[in-house]
C-alpha cells in the first residue's frame, strides 16, 4: 500500500514526468494534490500498470483530487534546453496549472529546480511510494500516449500508436527509411552510429 503523505502538510503536491527517453514526441509531467486521508488499492507506479488499469485510474484521479494539472516541454525546447531542463520546465508549467498553490512538493527522481519558494523533497521510486506521485505519473502517461496515438494517425509508419515515441526497432527502421520527422528530438541519438 502506497503512503498518502510525505511532509504531514495539508496541500502536498507529488509531481512526475514520462517521456524522457523517447525519440519524439513532447516531455509530459503531471501535478496532483490529493485529499490528505486518500487511500486507493490498485494505483502505483503507471509502469506496473495495464493500459485498462491506467484509463481507469485516469479517471478517478480526475473526479477525486484536489487539483491535477499536466504541462508539456516540446521536441523544439527539449533540443534548445536538453532533456533534464526539459523535464523541469514541464513539471513547472504543471505545478503552474494547479488552481490551488501546494505547500510541499514531492518529485519522482533524484533531480529538480525549485519551484518559486515551495519546498520539496526528490524521491527516488517515488511513484511506486507515495499514492500522488503515482497519481501524477498515471496522469503523464495517459496524456503522453493518447498524444502519441493522435500524432501516429499522421505518421503512420513510426508505429507511435503502439512505441509511442521510445526506441524500438521499427521506430528506428522508419526513420532510417522515411527521414525524422518535426515531431523528433534532433538532438538525440535517432539512428544508432555505424560502426
Amino acid at each position: 500500500m502506497l503512503l498518502p503523505n510525505y511532509s504531514g502538510l495539508l496541500l502536498e503536491a507529488g509531481v512526475d514526468e514520462a517521456g524522457r527517453g523517447c525519440l519524439a514526441g513532447p516531455v509530459v509531467a503531471a501535478a496532483v494534490i490529493l485529499p490528505p486521508d486518500y487511500k486507493h488499492a490498485v494505483l502505483t507506479d503507471s509502469k506496473a500498470l495495464s493500459i485498462k488499469q491506467r484509463e481507469m485510474l485516469r479517471e478517478e484521479i480526475c473526479r477525486d483530487a484536489v487539483a491535477w494539472a499536466v504541462g508539456e516541454a516540446s521536441p523544439a525546447e527539449i533540443d534548445e534546453i536538453n532533456i533534464l531542463q526539459a523535464t523541469f520546465l514541464a513539471m513547472h508549467r504543471a505545478l503552474e496549472g494547479l488552481q490551488l498553490q501546494p505547500e510541499y512538493l514531492i518529485i519522482d527522481g533524484n533531480r529538480f529546480k525549485s519551484f518559486k519558494e515551495t519546498p520539496h523533497a526528490c524521491i527516488v521510486k517515488g511513484d511506486s511510494k507515495y499514492l500522488t506521485i503515482a497519481a501524477a505519473s498515471v496522469l503523464a502517461k495517459t496524456h503522453r500516449d493518447e498524444l502519441m496515438c493522435r500524432l501516429g494517425q499522421q505518421y503512420r509508419y513510426y508505429g507511435w500508436e503502439k512505441n509511442a515515441g521510445y526506441p524500438t526497432k521499427q521506430h528506428r527502421t522508419a526513420i532510417a527509411v522515411h527521414g525524422a520527422s518535426e515531431f523528433h528530438r534532433h538532438s538525440f541519438t535517432l539512428l544508432p552510429k555505424e560502426q
